[in-house]
C-alpha cells in the first residue's frame, strides 16, 4: 500500500509540475468528415471523454481518443474543454476504475496518430492542435 501510494503522489507532483508549464495553444475537437455530427459544445464534449456519454447526439456510438499523458495537447484540452487538471483526471479514473463504472478512453502518442485514428473510423473523436487541422478531420469544436 505504502508504494501505491508513493507512485500516486509521484504521478499527482509530475503531472501538476506538467500542467503548470503547458502551452495555450488552441485545441480542436475532430471526427471522421463522414460523421453525420456538425458541431458539439464544450459539455457534450466532456461527457463523452469522462465516459458519462456514450453516444453522439445522432444515436451512433462515439469512441473517444486521448493523447498520451503529459502531452500538451491534452493538458489544454482537459484544462480548457473538461474543467480538470492532470491530477484531478487521474483522481477520476482511480474512482471510475476502482468502482467498476469505467475506464478512460484509448490513448494515442501524438496529434497525427489521433488525425488517423479518427479519420479512419466514423465513430471516432478526438482532439489535437488546432494547427494540426487538415482536410482528413472535420471540427466539431475550437477553443483557445
Amino acid at each position: 500500500m505504502q508504494n501505491f501510494l508513493r507512485v500516486f503522489i509521484l504521478l499527482f507532483l509530475t503531472n501538476a509540475i506538467v500542467f503548470s508549464s503547458s502551452t495555450q495553444a488552441g485545441i480542436s475537437v475532430v471526427v471522421s468528415p463522414d460523421n453525420e455530427t456538425s458541431s458539439m459544445s464544450k459539455e457534450e464534449v466532456a461527457r463523452l471523454f469522462l465516459k458519462k456519454s456514450k453516444s453522439f447526439k445522432s444515436g451512433d456510438k462515439a469512441e473517444p481518443f486521448d493523447q498520451g499523458k503529459g502531452n500538451d495537447a491534452r493538458i489544454s484540452f482537459y484544462k480548457k474543454i473538461v474543467g480538470k487538471g492532470p491530477s484531478q483526471l487521474m483522481a477520476y479514473w482511480s474512482r471510475m476504475i476502482f468502482t467498476g463504472k469505467g475506464t478512460p478512453p484509448k490513448e494515442l502518442d501524438d496529434n497525427e496518430n489521433v488525425i488517423n485514428s479518427v479519420s479512419n473510423n466514423i465513430n471516432a473523436i478526438g482532439y489535437i492542435d488546432a494547427s494540426s487541422v487538415d482536410s482528413r478531420v472535420k471540427v466539431l469544436l475550437t477553443v483557445n
